[in-house]
């Protein structure tokens, strides 16, 4: 029988995250489930095993194996037990136009072939395929960006289902041994640049499950709304209009003196909802026009960034926030922002809080750590050498920071209040999704392959 308060405490501990009760017999295990993006409440953590800090795919060496995945997907692996889940989505082309990379085009890749999407789940300890289905097939409705793919949500599992978001192909429900139990057409999600919106560049938020309830969030040109569906039947439970532009971040789930809250970042609506009526509870206006990076929680905080445009805010809000909380011009702070910075956010990339540090990453490997609770600044620093792109979110475990850069290197990072940078791990493929921990296994999707490094 699985000890679920000790469950509990081992995430406050291995996170500081805001607590959320693990009373659900299909609760995860911190260290051995990472069952949506970035794991436990998008933590990015796994403690409880030694972790590796050297190896080299082209040398083999650390590699405990490695599994070929077709197409292009950016969902990055979710893992309940010795499941290890993906999507792909694999198109008519030879070559489908990834285009990895520091650059600023914002036009979509024509391709109008049939694709082919997929669910594939693998046995985490040997990498063998336990299972392959086909969840759909067609022209895509919309057009991505070279930097996306049409599998660029990732997966949601509570252990009994997965839920697997494909933007405007609809969302899908299946069991651990891969029956299809439902899927809903949700219609056309658009998502783009809101300034010229030719430029499709396709649905990023990924799904989250709480207690037999699915959270979606789906900011997009016309119809945003954050929704609350049915995990076993895909029935609509409510949903709330949205006034945002797109947005790529995926929602989170804290509780608040008794209350479930769904926590969402945003341009126009940086805010909190009731997770069960989606009544809103708190509004933060002001950020990045483009919002990627997802809510992370600890300390009493929540911890949201983005960028583009005129601002890269970072803002770490009181948990116990209501109402508007907007800063004024020249505010860094007030009844519900603790702290804030106006432009030392990043883009694309969630935050990870780590042993009361907070580091924030941009798309060029500048990073800052920062004292989670006060605000204070402890270093700048860089991975790579300025002109090298990321796109993954970084995870920790054992002491370490892992940063993948869309180059295909690891670059792992001693946690602390100083800069100490471990070692350089290449793999001499494209990485843009962000890797899973389980175990002391640290698991890397590259734009060919999933390989296991121990």
């Amino acid at each position: 029988m699985r000890n679920l308060l000790a469950r509990s405490v081992a995430l406050v501990a291995a996170g500081g995250a805001a607590w959320v009760s693990l009373s659900a017999a299909n609760a995860p295990r911190p260290g051995i489930d990472w069952p949506t993006y970035r794991g436990i409440q998008a933590a990015g953590i796994s403690e409880g095993k030694p972790m590796p800090t050297s190896w080299s795919l082209p040398e083999k060496k650390g590699i405990k194996w490695s599994a070929p995945i077709a197409g292009l997907g950016h969902s990055s692996p979710i893992i309940w037990g010795d499941s290890l889940c993906v999507t792909t989505a694999i198109s008519g082309r030879a070559d489908a136009g990834l285009k990895p990379g520091l650059y600023g085009d914002v036009v979509s890749v024509i391709d109008d072939t049939p694709h082919t999407w997929k669910l594939i789940c693998l046995n985490k300890r040997d990498g063998k395929v336990a299972f392959e289905r086909t969840l759909h097939t067609g022209v895509p409705k919309i057009k991505r960006h070279t930097k996306s793919t049409h599998a660029s949500s990732t997966l949601a599992t509570d252990g009994t289902y997965i839920v697997a978001m494909l933007g405007s192909e609809g969302l899908y429900a299946y069991d651990m041994k891969g029956t299809q139990i439902w899927k809903k057409d949700l219609g056309v999600l658009d998502s783009g640049w809101s300034m010229d919106k030719t430029a499709q560049w396709a649905f990023g938020s990924s799904p989250i499950i709480h207690n037999d309830t699915i959270i979606l969030q789906a900011d997009v040109q016309t119809g945003s709304f954050l929704g609350a569906f049915d995990l076993k039947t895909g029935n609509e439970k409510w949903r709330t209009p949205r006034a945002d532009l797109p947005t790529w971040g995926t929602p989170t789930i804290i509780q608040v003196n008794g209350q479930t809250q769904i926590v969402v970042n945003g341009y126009k609506h940086i805010g909190a909802y009731d997770f069960a009526t989606g009544k809103e509870i708190w509004k933060l206006t002001g950020g990045g026009d483009i919002p990627v990076p997802t809510p992370i929680v600890g300390d009493g905080l929540i911890y949201i960034t983005n960028a583009h445009g005129m601002m890269s805010p970072i803002y770490a809000i009181k948990t116990t926030a209501s109402g508007d909380i907007s800063l004024k011009a020249g505010e860094t702070s007030n009844a519900g922002v603790a702290w804030s910075y106006p432009r030392d956010g990043g883009y694309l990339i969630t935050p990870v809080l780590y042993r009361g540090i907070l580091y924030v990453m941009k798309s060029n490997g500048a990073f800052a750590a920062f004292d989670a609770k006060t605000g204070e600044k402890l270093y700048t620093d860089r991975v790579g050498n300025g002109t090298t792109a990321f796109t993954a979110s970084p995870v920790a475990a054992d002491g370490k920071i892992y940063f993948s850069s869309e180059e295909g290197d690891t670059f792992v990072v001693e946690a602390g209040k100083t800069f100490k940078l471990l070692s350089t791990n290449p793999t001499g493929e494209i990485i843009m999704a962000t890797p899973a921990i389980s175990e002391g296994v640290i698991y890397i999707r590259t734009a060919k392959q999933i390989i296991a490094v121990q």
